[in-house]
């Protein structure tokens, strides 16, 4: 998805992590996760059963970035590093068949997020377009090629996996589904283009993460963060 024209957020620092209550505690086991409407967002989300939302954003509708709570990935609470245990944080959105667009976008990010940014588009977040099927970290020069654009009536998934390898830091590979099965996925830490990409800070295992689903124009979805309702089993390894 082109980057379209909006003012440049402050360069602010991704939050420290947070330590959860036990009501958080309790919602993060559940996959009760809280979608929040972004201000300025032009539609609706609805709570249908924890864990699983409707939303639909009008057309012409401006980008928005509608973010989860708790996080998925709560450092406090899932560091691999710390733990000795790998980590998968997973969630899958359908696109509506009568969908007016195919304007969305999958990812996560760390806090604070600017609303009016599509995920992957700033510092501290990845995504995957809809529109184009270009994977996006920290980038504002238009994505690379990753995967095909998304149809209506589809399902997609998008996951990370965080594991301790020896070092002071998690190695990080992110996946992607689609209609229940793997269809590709890269490494956070890979080769990288020096004078074009942007740090990856923020996505490294030192700070929360939470889902990330952009919306732009017209759009009509369903998220599912509650693991019952995925068609793809990221636990089957």
């Amino acid at each position: 998805m082109l980057l379209r024209k909006r003012p440049m957020p402050a360069r602010i620092g991704a939050s420290p992590p947070i330590h959860l209550d036990q009501t958080g505690k309790t919602a993060l086991q559940a996959g009760n996760i809280r979608l929040m409407e972004p201000v300025g967002f032009s539609g609706k989300l609805t709570w249908m059963e924890p864990g699983h939302w409707q939303g639909w954003s009008k057309k012409n509708s401006p980008d928005r970035c509608i973010i989860g709570y708790p996080p998925l990935y709560s450092v406090t609470e899932h560091d691999p590093v710390r733990l000795g245990q790998p980590k998968t944080i997973y969630y899958e959105v359908k696109l509506a068949r009568d969908s007016p667009e195919v304007f969305i976008a999958l990812g996560f990010t760390a806090l604070p997020y600017p609303s009016f940014r599509m995920p992957g588009w700033h510092r501290g977040s990845l995504a995957v377009h809809g529109d184009d099927g270009h994977k996006y970290v920290n980038d504002r020069w238009g994505g690379r090629d990753f995967t095909q654009p998304f149809k209506r009536g589809e399902t997609y998934g998008i996951g990370m996996t965080l594991r301790s390898v020896g070092g002071p830091k998690p190695q990080v590979d992110i996946f992607f589904t689609r209609n229940g099965t793997m269809t590709g996925g890269w490494a956070l830490h890979e080769e990288t283009d020096a004078e074009q990409d942007l740090p990856v800070t923020g996505l490294e295992g030192f700070h929360d993460l939470s889902c990330a689903i952009g919306t732009y124009d017209g759009i009509k979805f369903e998220a599912m963060l509650e693991p019952s309702k995925w068609l793809y089993n990221p636990f089957q390894f």
